[in-house]
């Protein structure tokens, strides 16, 4: 069993762990677990990092969301899932889907759809092409209706 850190080398790693990319509360309380700290701790040393702007949920979402949309181009069904899962608010995840430009989302999914249906040129049935491609895009967290209209384009 690893060794019981105190609540001041807790905070220093918590610090540093912050400090190095942006966590949520979800996160830290899983790294304290792993840093083998009291429980009756926890919330002291989260409400310090709270305080020294370390933790911070609705800076997270924003920068879950919009780096998650820009760098692995997932919609925003996914990144709503992902952060619901992080136990972040309602609050926190619409303001973190404002982040996401109404354009830029709509150029992403149709590149990710021509992208789809290009790669399945060897499919002979127009019908299974359309549910791989529609499925596709719903994987990757994109909304039926968006993912409908652009169809009716095809």
């Amino acid at each position: 069993m690893p060794e019981q850190l105190t609540k001041e080398q807790a905070l220093q790693k918590l610090r540093q762990y912050c400090g190095y990319s942006e966590r949520c509360h979800s996160d830290v309380v899983s790294r304290l677990y792993d840093l083998n700290v009291w429980k009756k701790d926890h919330d002291e040393i989260i409400a310090t990092l709270i305080e020294e702007n370390y933790l911070n949920e609705e800076r997270y979402a924003k920068a879950f969301a919009g780096g998650h949309f820009r760098q692995k181009e997932w919609g925003r069904n996914k990144i709503k899932q992902h952060l619901l899962q992080k136990n972040i608010s309602s609050y926190c995840i619409k303001n973190a889907m404002k982040e996401i430009d109404g354009d830029e989302y709509d150029i992403v999914l149709q590149k990710l759809f021509r992208q789809k249906w290009d790669s399945l040129k060897g499919e002979r049935n127009r019908f299974v092409k359309m549910k791989k491609t529609q499925l596709f895009l719903l994987q990757r967290g994109f909304e039926s209706g968006l993912i409908n209209e652009l169809f009716k384009t095809v």
